[in-house]
């Protein structure tokens, strides 16, 4: 009978090893899950309404500072960064237990926010002080600050990391800072009043939107010149790509509609009705869908990026504006601390340990 017992409990043994491995699995993965919460920032209710993109449902809420406006978030899904134009800091939100953590006084109006694609550093845009403040995110210390071109309003990083394309609404360019030094290494002239950027995923164009002249600026970044210019609806606002770099999606705040862009023709394939003076852009890791920030309205929309029709509306707060880059980009695969390879390990001696044992009782029977 005993005998008859050994080959259960070798069976144990092996589910005892699946379910630890499984357990560890999981523990290593759960970080890149954060990533694909969008933080939407409520202009007039000063908060941030927090949703997931897999259920378009609102998770929390999180209380930030006065007029919150652009969103940036790590690429590892770990932090989110948030403007606050009326006091003139950023607000630093844990995405694990959405709750603000740190908060970091920079320059005046700050309105936009950019990670480095190695989440090291944080580039802020100051509307007022005509600056972009770089912030180091490792002591949420502000470690440097660029001099750029009136009133900078939007921010993007290359994928490489070398490079930042800051916005100028009030001088009509864009300033390209070299991240290494952190020195403006060209000026490119744009259209009236350039509100939001993207750049395609290769870093070759800089999509750049232009609120006065109704259209959008083309920027070659290997020559830093405007190689076409597309016309939008009516004041052109925030711009998102989607991830394989085909199509541009741009928010038309008075037209209350988006334009989508064919990147390989730099020519409108459709216009998308929305209403309630759409702001920001944020396109999904995947590319499936686009959320588009209604200020009038206080919703966000989804579109299917397949079909340009739009599946889902979600309630936010009061004028959500995030401008761009409200949801993470795609995260690394994670890597396990050292509290994590500890358990790793113990985790496995546990589950060999097990096994050692069974085989033991076997032999004894």
């Amino acid at each position: 009978m005993l005998s008859s017992l050994a080959p259960c409990l070798m069976r144990q043994g092996k589910v005892l090893v699946v379910v630890v491995l499984a357990g560890l699995a999981t523990l290593v993965g759960a970080g890149t899950a954060l990533a694909q919460n969008a933080y939407v920032p409520n202009q007039s209710s000063g908060n941030v309404t927090v949703i997931n993109t897999a259920t378009n449902t609102v998770v929390t809420t999180i209380t930030v500072g006065s007029a919150p406006r652009g969103v940036g978030v790590t690429p590892d899904g770990t932090r989110a960064y948030i403007a606050n134009e009326g006091d003139g800091n950023v607000s630093v939100i844990n995405t694990a237990t959405n709750t603000v953590v740190a908060t970091v006084t920079v320059g005046s109006s700050p309105q936009a926010v950019a990670i480095t694609p190695d989440g090291t550093r944080a580039y802020v845009a100051n509307f007022s002080s005509g600056t972009v403040s770089v912030i180091n995110t490792a002591t949420n210390a502000v470690v440097n600050t660029v001099n750029v071109g009136t009133n900078p309003f939007d921010i993007a990083i290359s994928a490489d990391g070398t490079r930042a394309y800051v916005s100028n609404d009030g001088s009509d360019n864009v300033s390209v800072i070299n991240i290494g030094t952190n020195a403006v290494v060209a000026t490119v002239t744009v259209g009236d009043r350039p509100n939001g950027v993207a750049l395609t995923p290769d870093g070759t164009r800089l999509y750049v939107g232009n609120k006065n002249t109704n259209n959008v600026s083309v920027i070659d970044t290997g020559t830093n010149t405007v190689v076409a210019t597309v016309v939008a609806g009516s004041q052109p606002f925030g711009v998102g790509v989607t991830p394989d770099g085909t199509r541009v999606y741009v928010a038309n705040l008075a037209s209350g509609n988006v334009t989508v862009i064919n990147t390989a023709t730099n020519t409108v394939v459709t216009t998308v009705a929305l209403g309630g003076a759409p702001t920001g852009v944020a396109v999904t890791p995947d590319g499936t869908r686009a959320y588009i920030a209604n200020f009038a309205s206080n919703n966000v929309a989804v579109i299917n990026t397949a079909t340009n029709a739009v599946v889902a509306t979600v309630a936010a707060g009061t004028n959500p504006n995030p401008i761009s880059r409200f949801i993470a980009p795609v995260a690394p695969a994670a890597v396990p601390t050292l509290s994590e390879w500890a358990m790793i390990l113990l985790g496995l001696m546990l589950a060999g340990g097990a096994v050692l044992y069974l085989q033991r009782r076997q032999l004894a029977v």
